[in-house]
């Protein structure tokens, strides 16, 4: 089977495309109702992104200039929301969790030697590594001291632990994709358990933190501050799961991402590790995908549309989100809990 042939049958396949366009409707939808919250975030964004030297500032503003979903951001206001008004230090806390979030990209690109990101030219392409590694490190400054005036010991406790975690994670990710050339690296690299551990470091703990964070600004119990935390970490989880099913099967011009970009990288995702845990041979195969050896990539592409990864992958989500709405259940009705729900299940759903 050849690429064309498996690109065709995976977007038969792809169902989940046909609520691609009201996922997105319902983050718009979320995206107005908290305009003004919003508004403040994005100006506070592109202050952040500007305060310090050149060119870091410049790598930093290139990358917010390609926008992005706000996901985490609404995670924060969504979370204060379901306890009390949206206050100012929820704002800088929503504000905070966009900004690591737009530091780890930066950093992800040095790492992954990206040349795009959100369809845009990647920083380090125009400035260099060395300038987008400063300027992710700038960002954070900027985050740990929002957080540092706003919130609780108890907040900036966890959002350097979560710092911690999020490096643990592309430690993990950057060690098996170092080993493949050695055999017992790579069976370990192909591990579910290897990648879960990934995601929960990667994308995962930022998500936990910012329900976290948002809860306790609005004034919640420290068990209903759980919860929500329990309610991040699936989310986060889902939302990397539909992410890497996306890697084969989005849509390049509305993700933004080159499909295959992960495989090209040599990061083995669950669509991936379902197929080769079916074809094991095709462990060597993803070394020479990460090569550049196109004609590898194509083979491992029809092996995940045989395999049906990304299929399983969107299942496997689906599996997270419903974990997700046990969590909010245990909090108290309201019109921000709704809408909690609703973005975790727009966000399985997604297209994009």
């Amino acid at each position: 089977m050849d690429a064309a042939v498996a690109a065709e049958m995976l977007a038969e396949t792809a169902t989940v495309a046909r609520v691609g366009e009201r996922a997105a409707s319902r983050l718009v939808e979320l995206r107005s109702m908290f305009g003004a919250d919003l508004t403040y975030v994005e100006r506070e964004l592109a202050r952040s992104a500007k305060d310090g030297l050149s060119p870091a500032t410049d790598s930093a503003t290139h990358l917010l200039a390609a926008g992005g979903k706000r996901v985490r951001p609404l995670c924060v206001l969504l979370a204060c929301a379901c306890f009390g008004p949206i206050s100012d230090g929820a704002r800088e806390l929503a504000t905070a969790a966009e900004i690591v979030h737009i530091a780890t990209l930066l950093h992800d690109d040095v790492v992954d030697d990206s040349d795009t990101r959100r369809g845009a030219i990647a920083s380090r392409k125009v400035w260099g590594n060395a300038v987008s590694v400063l300027a992710g490190d700038l960002l954070l400054t900027h985050a740990l001291d929002r957080t540092a005036h706003v919130a609780s010991g108890a907040t900036l406790t966890e959002l350097l632990a979560t710092l911690r975690k999020l490096v643990d994670g592309e430690v993990l990710q950057l060690r098996g994709r170092t080993g493949l050339a050695s055999d017992a690296p790579l069976r370990s690299t192909l591990l579910e358990s290897v990648y879960f551990a990934i995601v929960e470091g990667k994308t995962a703990s930022l998500f936990s933190w910012a329900a976290r964070a948002g809860a306790r600004a609005g004034g919640a119990s420290e068990a209903h501050v759980k919860a929500l935390g329990d309610f991040g970490h699936a989310v986060g989880v889902a939302f990397q799961l539909v992410d890497d099913a996306l890697d084969y099967a989005g849509d390049p011009s509305a993700t933004g991402k080159k499909l295959l970009g992960d495989l090209r990288e040599g990061k083995a995702t669950l669509p991936l590790i379902v197929a080769i845990e079916k074809n094991p041979p095709l462990a060597r195969t993803l070394l020479r995908a990460s090569e550049g050896d196109e004609r590898a990539c194509a083979e491992l592409f029809a092996a995940v549309v045989e395999s049906r990864g990304s299929e399983i992958a969107r299942a496997r989500s689906e599996s997270f989100t419903r974990d997700a709405q046990a969590a909010l259940a245990t909090i108290p009705e309201s019109p921000a809990r709704a809408l909690l729900g609703a973005l975790a299940v727009e966000l399985t759903t997604r297209a994009t």
